[in-house]
């Protein structure tokens, strides 16, 4: 069975009331893979998140949906002192559009404010205006741009956002 079509069997319950949110650890560096790679144009590889998902300073959460063993969604970030970067949010793509990030994005940022992190930050899309949406709602503010910073399929280049927010 498929990633999609597996979620897509899972969408027929509803979905808020059947999720958890838990601490996403290497051995599911092949699940985090397959998500972002069907979420963005250069997909990072099994291989990388097995990295980061082995780095002490590296923290990922996952949405996990009913009795699934395997996430359908996650977020990742990297802290450095006192400050964190968030590397990447992915939500399998049936899953898109249920308002599933925000419950996710709160569980993640009290994680980190429990490790100790004052400091968020993240860079965006400027295009991506549900995960713009998204951001805004948890306090997250416009800091700067990188113009031509993502690659886009059809070689154009678009600017990303730089977002932070103070926990």
């Amino acid at each position: 069975m498929t990633l999609s079509s597996r979620f897509s069997k899972l969408l027929h319950r509803n979905t808020s009331q059947n999720i958890r949110i838990e601490e996403v650890h290497s051995e599911q560096a092949e699940t985090i893979a397959e998500i972002h790679g069907a979420s963005f144009v250069h997909g990072w590889s099994e291989n990388e998140f097995e990295r980061l998902l082995s780095d002490k300073n590296c923290f990922c959460d996952g949405l996990f949906l009913a009795k699934a063993k395997k996430p359908s969604g996650f977020i990742l970030s990297r802290k450095i002192l006192d400050e964190a970067e968030i590397l990447t949010v992915a939500m399998s793509p049936g899953l898109r559009g249920q308002k599933l990030s925000s419950p996710l994005l709160k569980k993640h940022l009290e994680t980190l404010a429990q490790i100790g992190v004052r400091i968020v930050h993240l860079e965006v899309d400027e295009n991506n205006l549900a995960a713009i949406k998204l951001y805004e709602k948890k306090g997250f503010e416009v800091t700067g741009r990188r113009r031509g910073y993502y690659a886009q399929p059809d070689g154009s280049r678009t600017t990303a956002l730089t977002m932070s927010l103070t926990l």
